[in-house]
């Protein structure tokens, strides 16, 4: 297996309670740009009516940021591959909170877009770096308990970070949500220059390196499962609200309740993840994209049942969820040394699969199939992503067998 410490192998040079301090500070740092991802989706109404669009219009601003995300996480993990990583998170942190600080002064649509557009930039290789950084810090026996603990700050933002911002902006207005994501952006930074430690810059790497991970079938392949794999779950996130309101008909504060329990269940699923993934790589996700594939099919079956549906909106992101770390770990191994490259695509994958799952539910709908399509189309993607992960394991031991008989 390849090695993923940093050079310096921060291990060694960092006490332990510098190592809590400094695990703590990326969670914060992925729970503030998560908030920043998901508040808008909760603000919508709000959003639209300050903007005068509509809320399908005002959804332009959510494909802005996916845009950005996509884009932005090979982009910066080239031009920052020889950087510290220490310098490179403290510069992704500067974008995203100018990114956030530009989208409360913007006085009309198009560059509100052109706002999110910009934030969404550094998002995956903030992700990414942090994942890089947590595993870093610990013995390679804990790497998946380091980089779920750390990505599970993602989940937290979908339980308390976006309802706070839909909070907020009911009350406050839009941009003063977008201000307070912004000047929490800051804090972060301050707690990354503080806490995290120095790592020396990378001599001899260069953008040719890190672009070495386009040339591995291993890495291609695993983020193909992602991007394939997660497609269900966003598609049934998506839809979710118009489910509640439109077909169960239940008021806002139950809507609210399910989004919480979603959040919950994606908190849950990243540490048991994390947990397993230190155990057997493979199995956990074998076994997060098996157990979704079921979760969607009940979900099919559920839309019109609202306990049923509030049990399987905690069991469906706690499976899918878990299959995270276990790709983000995955990815460290099998990146040699485009380990930064390897780490920011898995976002861009996620991205690609929230695209996916969203429309191809709204095309779905838009042909009458209804709500529950969502569900069945859902798992599709999911046997798709555990057909893509079962090759992939299976080249993987072919090409070992055949080095071992060089």
């Amino acid at each position: 297996m390849e090695n993923t410490h940093l050079p310096g192998d921060l291990t060694r040079s960092v006490a332990p309670h510098g190592v809590g301090a400094a695990m703590m500070t990326l969670m914060a740092c992925t729970f503030v740009v998560g908030t920043g991802e998901f508040a808008i989706m909760g603000m919508l109404p709000q959003f639209a009516s300050s903007m005068s669009v509509t809320p399908a219009s005002a959804g332009y601003a959510i494909s802005a940021y996916a845009l950005g995300v996509v884009l932005g996480a090979p982009a910066f993990a080239i031009v920052g591959s020889a950087l510290p990583k220490r310098s490179l998170l403290l510069i992704l942190i500067s974008l995203f909170c100018i990114g956030n600080f530009m989208t409360v002064v913007m006085p009309s649509m198009g560059l509100v877009e052109l706002a999110r557009f910009i934030t969404g930039l550094p998002h995956g290789a903030l992700f990414g770096v942090s994942a890089l950084v947590a595993a870093s810090l610990v013995e390679r026996a804990r790497r998946g308990r380091a980089v779920g603990r750390v990505l599970s700050g993602i989940a937290m933002s979908t339980v308390i970070g976006a309802p706070f911002s839909t909070f907020a902006a009911i009350h406050l207005g839009w941009r003063t949500a977008y201000l307070l994501i912004g000047l929490a952006g800051c804090v972060i930074f301050a707690g990354l220059w503080r806490y995290l430690p120095s790592d020396p810059p990378r001599a001899g790497r260069s953008a040719l390196s890190e672009l070495t991970a386009f040339r591995r079938p291993q890495v291609l392949l695993t983020l193909l499962t992602c991007a394939v794999g997660f497609g269900g779950m966003f598609g049934a996130y998506t839809f979710l609200t118009a489910i509640l309101t439109h077909v169960l008909h239940l008021p806002g504060w139950a809507v609210m309740a399910y989004m919480i329990v979603w959040g919950c269940g994606m908190l849950a699923g990243t540490h048991i993840g994390a947990f397993m993934v230190d155990r057997n790589l493979d199995l956990t996700a074998i076994g997060a994209l098996a157990g979704t594939t079921f979760a969607m099919m009940a979900f099919a079956g559920l839309v019109n049942h609202p306990w049923g549906l509030l049990v399987d909106v905690f069991v469906l992101p706690a499976f899918m969820i878990a299959l995270g770390p276990a790709m983000q770990t995955r990815l460290m191994d099998v990146a040699g040394d485009a380990q930064t490259l390897a780490a920011s695509l898995n976002h861009s994958a996620f991205n690609t699969a929230n695209a996916v799952g969203a429309a191809l539910g709204s095309v779905l709908l838009e042909a009458g199939y209804g709500y529950s399509a969502i569900g069945w189309s859902g798992a599709v993607l999911s046997v798709a992503g555990l057909c893509v992960f079962l090759f992939t394991i299976s080249l993987a031991r072919r090409e070992a067998a055949s080095a071992s008989l060089r």
